[in-house]
């Protein structure tokens, strides 16, 4: 290969490599949103781990308010939280 045949591949190499970009970040548009819920929730559950009394206190006030609801709640989410347990002990 002389000199001539070298650098016109080298700017069909870059041409093509300037494409791909081009692709692989209209490809990754799509995943802006979930990503973005994704962060939001992680946010809110860091949150949740430094900030307990909240949720413990609202817990506490629907018990008082409404006793019945809040057995029934607990039920499903003590059945919720077993079943996640046994599913991810592979059971």
């Amino acid at each position: 290969m002389n000199n001539n045949e070298l650098e016109m591949r080298q700017r069909r190499l870059l041409i093509r490599s300037s494409e791909l970009r081009i692709v692989l970040t209209d490809q990754t548009q799509v995943l802006i949103k979930p990503l973005a819920i994704i962060d939001q929730v992680r946010s809110g559950l860091q949150w949740l781990r430094r900030n307990p009394k909240w949720p413990l206190g609202a817990i506490l006030l629907l018990t008082i308010v409404k006793p019945r609801k809040s057995l029934v709640w607990g039920g499903r989410l003590l059945w919720a939280w077993n079943t996640y347990k046994r599913i991810k002990k592979g059971y």
